[in-house]
């Protein structure tokens, strides 16, 4: 009975076991099921692209950058193809002992490494940064054969940026640089993140930032079968890149040399503007850079030098340098006074040398009268006694409202970034600029000096040239521009850069053409004649001298008893021709005196070169250069004989 008992309790516990196995394997069964259910029917299609993202790789392809030409069809910015030793720092192992490898077989200098470290501190550990650049087709063979040894190395064939006239027109063409931190954040904050897959480039100045959407281009891609170490087995597809197009400036890449080498070692700008349309015909500013140092990034000792020098050849002049404009503002005057009904062209003021206001002498040049001088004569003898009294008959808030329009201490809107406001002044400006109250106030005796372009009154060469080409043009103001079209390299259709509609100011013809008139006389007969002598046109003009520091009512200026960055800035603004203006400029040469002396002579080569094709002669550049010449001398040279490359 009890074997019986003990079997049956046996075949029990068996059952049981077969039950308890059986359930086990059917939830195991089940959980697979569910699990094969959720990856093949749920999960199917995120599954599905992760498995080909794993058998292929979506690779960007780079767009060639566009062309920068000037208005005759000459290329100011191109590229070139060469090859580049890159490292990924998160796979080269131990990174110094990786480039002293690397040195034995290609030639890797100090500055190569300065460099590098540079990229270093503003790149990402996984980001390939460039070692050497334009390696020789030796080089690149020398370390083809060694490629083994180094991991994260490559040798990469990429596009470069060219300025074949390096330092000519460099502030208005700009320059490209890699992308740093700032620039990546906002790029992946905005609708061209995929456009940027693969570029390590962009404008950083002038053009190239400005025109940096059209001339980019379009980012390509080629799909990539690859094996499972993730080397590329066969092409999928591919949609190429397009290249970006071709943006032509209104610059003349001759004229811009030719002002530039007259210069010579001087600090100054100049700015030549089209009346008719606002087209900027030349915009150098003196000293200039070479934008070829900063393609493959500027090494140490390069930014040093440009950063630290004293003539500060980094700072654009013509947009971002303000000045007191000098007796150049005096013909605006002129115009505000017979706009606003406070002067005649025929009304009489005395000019005895000096002008009293508040116990407080205003001096004239020379400390000489002029006698009767009219609207035609307070210009062309540049009177300062006529100008003291007008500025105080107006006020310093009527100034401002005239000359606002003008764009005179306004944001002009050139295509071209980094421009400065400059001041403007009127009562509400000072009570803003100042924080003490007997600061805030403006004083009667302040309005003075606005009259002859001193006190607070400080614009860009850029805001003077605009405001001569609006008068040149009876009172229309046209907004100044550098690009002219850009050109779409697939389809050859050029289009125009958008641009503001001109304004029309409403000047009387009278007005205006008074004010012209005398300016015309400075040229003719005025303190402008010399320069001018025997010029086959007939311009209008106005030098101008403005104080760089200030001296004491009681002292007269000499300037050899100042230092060199003491002495007063020589201005000059001009039109020509006369009666149908072609072109208006505005020139300033630093510390240079008197703008009858240095500036208007720049001027004159302008006008000889673009009204008459007339290059300087050779013994004519140095002597401008050296302020030794007013009018021309030598045999001038045809333009189109002048090589454009030196």
């Amino acid at each position: 009975m009890t074997e019986l008992r003990n079997a049956e309790a046996d075949a029990s516990r068996f059952r049981m076991r077969v039950w308890l196995v059986g359930g086990v394997v059917l939830l195991a069964f089940g959980l697979l099921v569910a699990r094969l259910v959720f990856l093949q029917v749920v999960r199917h299609d995120e599954l599905a692209e992760q498995a080909e993202s794993n058998r292929t790789a979506v690779v960007p392809i780079v767009p060639n950058r566009g062309l920068i030409e000037d208005r005759n069809g000459v290329v100011l910015a191109s590229n070139y193809s060469a090859y580049t030793l890159e490292v990924t720092p998160s796979k080269a192992g131990v990174l110094e002992d990786t480039i002293n490898s690397l040195a034995q077989i290609v030639d890797i200098t100090p500055r190569d490494r300065r460099r590098f470290k540079r990229l270093m501190e503003e790149s990402r550990s996984f980001e390939s940064l460039p070692l050497r650049t334009r390696l020789s087709d030796e080089e690149v063979a020398r370390f083809a054969a060694q490629n083994y040894r180094f991991p994260g190395v490559e040798v990469k064939a990429r596009l470069f940026r060219s300025y074949p006239f390096g330092e000519a027109a460099s502030h208005a063409i700009g320059y490209i640089g890699r992308i740093n931190e700032a620039e990546k954040a906002r790029i992946q904050d905005s609708d061209d993140e995929a456009n940027y897959r693969g570029t390590d480039y962009i404008g950083k100045l002038g053009i190239e930032q400005s025109f940096e959407h059209q001339l980019h281009g379009v980012t390509g891609v080629e799909q990539m079968e690859t094996s499972a170490g993730g080397r590329a087995v066969r092409r999928l597809q591919s949609f190429p890149a397009t290249p970006g197009n071709t943006v032509t400036l209104t610059l003349d890449i001759r004229l811009q040399r030719m002002v530039e080498e007259l210069f010579g070692e001087r600090r100054g700008a100049l700015v030549a503007i089209d009346p008719r349309n606002g087209e900027v015909l030349a915009l150098v500013s003196k000293p200039t850079f070479d934008p070829n140092l900063f393609v493959e990034g500027i090494d140490f000792e390069n930014w040093a030098a440009l950063n630290e020098s004293l003539d500060k050849p980094l700072l654009n002049r013509a947009l971002r340098g303000t000045y007191p404009p000098g007796s150049t503002y005096k013909p605006f005057m002129g115009l505000a006074a017979l706009e606003l009904g406070k002067r005649t062209p025929t009304q009489i003021t005395q000019d005895n040398g000096s002008w009293t206001f508040g116990g407080h002498t205003f001096r004239s040049h020379g400390d000489h009268g002029l006698g009767a001088v009219d609207l035609y004569r307070s210009i062309v003898m540049s009177s300062n006694v006529y100008y003291y009294q007008l500025a105080n008959d107006l006020g310093v808030d009527a100034i401002h409202d005239f000359m606002a329009p003008l764009g005179f201490g306004q944001i002009t809107g050139i295509d071209l970034g980094g421009e400065l406001r400059g001041v403007l002044p009127s009562q509400a400006w000072k009570r803003g600029a100042y924080k003490r109250p007997e600061q805030r106030r403006w004083y009667a005796g302040e309005t003075i000096s606005l009259g002859i372009g001193q006190g607070y009154n400080a614009f860009t060469v850029l805001q003077l040239a605009n405001a001569t080409a609006t008068l040149a043009n009876g009172g229309t103001s046209h907004q100044p521009h550098v690009g002219m079209y850009t050109t779409d390299v697939m389809t050859r259709e050029r289009h125009p850069v958008p641009r503001a509609a001109p304004v029309d100011l409403g000047f009387k013809k009278a007005n205006v053409d008074a004010v012209k008139r005398a300016m015309v006389g400075v040229t003719q007969g005025g303190t402008g004649t010399r320069v001018f002598a025997g010029a086959r046109y007939v311009s209008g003009g106005k030098t101008g001298t403005a104080q760089a520091v200030t001296i004491g009512q009681k002292d007269k200026y000499n300037a050899k008893k100042l230092e060199e960055h003491q002495r007063d800035h020589a201005l000059y603004i001009a039109f020509a021709p006369a009666d149908e203006p072609r072109i208006a400029l505005a020139v300033i040469v630093e510390n240079a005196g008197w703008g009858a002396g240095v500036a208007a002579p720049i001027a004159r080569r302008v006008f000889d070169y673009w009204l008459n094709g007339d290059y300087p002669s050779v013994e004519d550049m140095a002597a401008v250069r050296k302020g030794q010449a007013t009018a021309p001398i030598g045999t001038p040279r045809r333009a189109e004989d002048v090589p454009l490359l030196p």
